[in-house]
């Protein structure tokens, strides 16, 4: 099985080099990676021994960020180095201010786990939710260093589980601590012998809460809300502005925010061609036209830049939820943390959060234009919005916590 993994770690080097001529997040990828062993030791003191996390992406850095802030607050004379797997989450947070060093994750090869842990000489190693590297985890476990993954979630269709999936099982054995996020994970991982797993939560609940709590304010969206309710679609996709404009025309008392997944220009204008004209604004034409341009005519603001998202719910009465119609829906807990019902498409399944808003009657799943606009009607209704509001502001307020019950053990295992 190993020789197989390895192969595999290959053929995908192979196909993302040759991918590169055509695909712009393939050429980020490589060339993210070039020279980068030479970049790690001109920057990193391997005398030092440093907090290493790794996310595959921008989500698992969100639901990371909670224990790297107390990291930093509590040992702050650990360095901390952070590895992404993906251009989007390392290009977005290449530069966070409570990170020492932020890198590329090195291809997971022998050679190179063993080089990389080498030199960042990790005292800890965490990991979150769904990355599992079999020659990291066989490095930092032949060098006994802690490594714990957090806000872990397991599906009986993983390879861990499957009659052929006994490299990964043993990716797991060299796991020091599994917090995961649900009894069924724990059930699962005692089913094949992991015995060395804790409920700890989702730490995203931690970060959502946090954030609602101080959220950046934006002049310029407030001056364009007014006093109007607001409608926010965040993350939203093709499939989710397509049902989206048909609220738009129908509920002409509402004003709305969309933040759109991609912001090329093409997907922008693809939108807009949607919309009535005169009716929309651009966030950074709004911002280039100063106020003025928040004018009663205007409707609906299209966000076309990346990092607003989290702080604009605090303006919305709904929030849309994109990703439904696709591979999967984006963070309905940013959302929900200020207190706004929820609505994404039929594909959310995987997601155990959303799976427990839609349990507690905060959220509301729709498949087509018609469902949409018949949960669209009921939330005009202000007292039924209200209710479902605050069950979602009450489920994040409930499921807080994660990451004291990772310092917990941390503090008696690790920093003791």
């Amino acid at each position: 099985m190993l020789f197989i993994y390895n192969l595999g770690i290959q053929f995908y080097w192979i196909i993302i080099t040759i991918s590169q001529a055509f695909n712009i997040k393939a050429k980020t990828w490589l060339k993210g990676r070039k020279n980068l062993f030479q970049k790690i030791k001109q920057d990193v003191n391997s005398e030092k021994e440093h907090i290493w996390f790794h996310f595959a992406s921008l989500g698992e850095f969100e639901q990371g960020r909670p224990v790297i802030e107390k990291i930093k607050s509590d040992y702050p004379d650990y360095p901390v180095v952070i590895t992404f797997f993906s251009p989007s989450g390392y290009e977005l947070r290449k530069n966070y201010s409570l990170a020492d060093h932020v890198f590329y994750l090195p291809l997971d090869t022998k050679r190179n786990a063993r080089q990389f842990v080498e030199i960042i000489n990790p005292k800890l190693a965490i990991f979150t939710k769904y990355e599992y590297w079999y020659h990291f985890f066989t490095e930092l476990d032949r060098r006994n260093i802690p490594l714990i993954v957090i806000s872990a979630i397991f599906r009986k269709e993983q390879l861990f589980f499957k009659w052929y999936g006994s490299l990964h099982r043993s990716m797991l054995r060299k796991v020091s601590r599994l917090f995961v996020q649900d009894a069924a994970s724990i059930s699962m991982l005692e089913n094949i012998g992991i015995m060395h797993a804790t409920i700890g939560g989702d730490t995203r609940f931690d970060r959502v809460a946090a954030n609602a709590e101080q959220p950046k304010d934006f002049q310029l969206v407030r001056s364009f809300c007014d006093s109007a309710n607001i409608f926010v679609g965040g993350s939203t996709w093709p499939d989710d502005e397509n049902l989206i404009s048909k609220v738009i025309a129908q509920f002409e008392n509402w004003k709305f925010i969309i933040a759109p997944h991609e912001i090329k220009p093409d997907k922008l204008k693809a939108f807009e061609s949607l919309l009535p004209d005169k009716s929309y604004v651009r966030y950074s034409d709004l911002k280039n036209d100063g106020l003025s341009s928040a004018n009663k005519m205007l409707r609906v603001l299209i966000i076309d830049n990346i990092g607003m998202l989290s702080s604009l719910y605090q303006y919305g009465q709904i929030a849309y939820i994109g990703g439904g119609f696709g591979v999967g829906i984006h963070n309905t807990l940013e959302a929900a943390a200020f207190g706004l019902p929820v609505i994404f498409g039929p594909n959310y399944k995987r997601f155990l959060e959303a799976k427990m808003l839609i349990s507690e009657k905060a959220a509301f799943s729709i498949k087509n234009e018609e469902e949409l606009l018949e949960v669209m009607t009921k939330l005009q209704d202000s007292e039924f919005r209200k209710g479902r509001g605050s069950a979602a502001k009450r489920l994040v307020s409930e499921n807080t916590g994660a990451t004291e019950a990772i310092f917990t053990y941390l503090n008696e295992r690790v920093f003791n």
